[in-house]
C-alpha cells in the first residue's frame, strides 16, 4: 500500500465539529449584524462631517459679521464632535454600544466619555 493513500478502512468524517474559528467567525450572525452597523455610521459619519464643514462656516462669518463667538453655534460643533468620537470608537472595536440612531443617545454638548 502507498503512504500516500491511506488504509480503506481510514474514514474522514467532515461533519465532526472541526472547532476552526474562521469558519465560525464567517457564518456569525453577531458579526455580520455588526457590519451592517458600521456600514450604516459610516454613511452618518459622513454626513455628520458635511453639517460640521457648514457649522464651521456658519461659524465663521457670523465671527466675521459680528465680531464675536456664537455660544449655540459652539454647543452644536461640540455635540457634533462628541458624535463623530463616539461613531470612530464603535467603528474601531473600541465600544460595542451603538451610536445614534442605532441604539445609543445623542450625545450633548461638552459630554465627556
Amino acid at each position: 500500500m502507498s503512504e500516500d493513500n491511506p488504509p480503506v478502512d481510514h474514514v474522514i468524517d467532515d461533519s465532526e465539529g472541526s472547532g476552526n474559528p474562521i469558519e465560525e467567525n464567517l457564518k456569525s450572525g453577531k458579526t455580520w449584524l455588526r457590519g451592517l452597523f458600521m456600514l450604516i455610521s459610516c454613511a452618518l459619519v459622513g454626513l455628520a462631517f458635511f453639517a460640521g464643514s457648514m457649522i464651521v462656516v456658519l461659524g465663521f462669518f457670523w465671527v466675521l459679521v459680528t465680531g464675536e463667538k456664537n455660544r449655540q453655534i459652539q454647543q452644536a460643533g461640540q455635540s457634533l464632535a462628541s458624535y463623530i468620537y463616539h461613531v470612530a470608537r464603535y467603528l474601531t472595536f473600541n465600544t460595542d454600544e451603538k451610536p445614534f440612531p442605532l441604539g445609543g443617545e445623542w450625545p450633548a454638548a461638552g459630554a465627556e466619555d
